[in-house]
């Protein structure tokens, strides 16, 4: 069989949460579907989530940039800038690498979540190709021309790949997004975890009847007297985080995902602090999770997954200045008395993409 080459962006993590969930879904249903993944994510996060899939080998490659993050709250856009412009500087080089890549492996489809030069890679070799997100470069870029005009021509290189995609799965959360010329909306792309409360209170030494809460950042400049706020709280709460988020020496476990997967963790607490990102907010719902959500600073994907948490979830919204306070107290009490969202939102996304794959491959 053809492989089928899927692309994944290494801007955040809920880029490859919800990869790997199409990537196992494809394994379950075809397992003798050979998968050449390309992505700068860390290997042990894909390791972790791709466990018992033969068939799916991982090369390292990185394509876009995404935003530069100071954190996992603030983006550094002249930063990002520069890497674009680096990034660019190389741009054909890359394309044609990745066409002689794509021809030489035999490979039947490009999927791309979301980086465009994969894509102009298939286009140019005449291979099928197709778009995962609920959101697209150029639409994130083109919010910050009015404060730099230089975002404006990578704006174009990315609308201009997008405008040539021959299909866009489009996921939940998203904007129109009517530069793709063929659009298949899909619904929620999430797998439930499973909890392991005993497991992880025998790794940390937390408490099984205390309320459990994960802070969910990849990173988190909280400074010792925020840490010390948190402590305070420890008496009613647990709080963990995910490697390589580490708050050491505080009353935060960190836990090792090779230990237990992140899907697992935040199954097995009762609370989420998180900022808006699909894969969160996509896992809260599948998990039935209560999420206390963060401001997301200025990115225009923020008031689509904002909705998607009021239409579904269970919330709280806690401002920034608290959550750098580590002042969680209120919003905490608040969280146990907000009310259970009166809508669901229909799942088997995976599915249905793996279903698009094999039959664009079959056409």
């Amino acid at each position: 069989m053809k492989p089928v080459a899927y692309y994944i962006t290494a801007h955040g993590y809920g880029h490859g949460t919800r990869s790997c969930d199409v990537l196992r879904a494809l394994h379950r249903l075809y397992p003798e579907q050979p998968v050449i993944v390309t992505s700068d994510l860390p290997r042990d996060f894909l390791d972790s989530r791709l466990k018992g899939c033969p068939n799916i080998t991982v090369r390292r490659g990185a394509f876009d940039v995404g935003l530069i993050q100071k954190d996992s709250i603030q983006s550094n856009l002249p930063e990002t800038l520069k890497a674009l412009e680096t990034l660019y500087a190389r741009e054909e080089l890359f394309i044609e690498q990745e066409r002689i890549f794509l021809e030489e492996s035999g490979a039947a489809m490009v999927i791309a979540d979301i980086p465009a030069i994969p894509l102009a890679a298939a286009q140019r070799a005449g291979i099928r190709n197709a778009a995962v997100g609920n959101f697209s470069w150029d639409w994130i870029y083109e919010a910050y021309v009015p404060q730099n005009p230089r975002w404006a021509f990578f704006a174009e290189k990315f609308r201009a790949v997008y405008e040539n995609t021959g299909l866009l799965l489009r996921l939940p959360f998203a904007p129109p997004m009517e530069q793709f010329p063929n659009r298949k909306n899909i619904p929620l792309l999430a797998s439930p975890g499973v909890p392991q409360r005993e497991k992880l209170a025998a790794l940390t030494g937390a408490a099984i009847q205390k309320q459990w809460v994960l802070l969910s950042f990849t990173a988190l400049d909280i400074n010792n007297r925020a840490l010390e706020n948190i402590r305070a709280l420890s008496r009613e709460y647990e709080f963990f985080c995910v490697q390589p988020l580490n708050f050491s020496g505080s009353c935060i476990h960190a836990v090792d995902r090779a230990q237990v997967c992140f899907a697992n963790v935040l199954a097995s607490c009762d609370i989420i602090i998180s900022k808006p990102g699909f894969g969160l907010v996509s896992e809260c719902i599948v998990n039935r999770k209560p999420l206390i959500y963060s401001d997301r600073g200025d990115f225009a994907e923020y008031p689509y997954l904002v909705e998607g948490i009021e239409r579904y979830l269970r919330n709280v919204h806690l401002p920034l200045a608290q959550l750098y306070a580590g002042d969680f107290s209120h919003a905490l009490k608040k969280i146990k008395s907000a009310p259970e969202p009166e809508e669901h939102l229909a799942s088997g996304g995976a599915e249905m993409i793996v279903q698009a794959i094999i039959r664009s491959g079959e056409s």
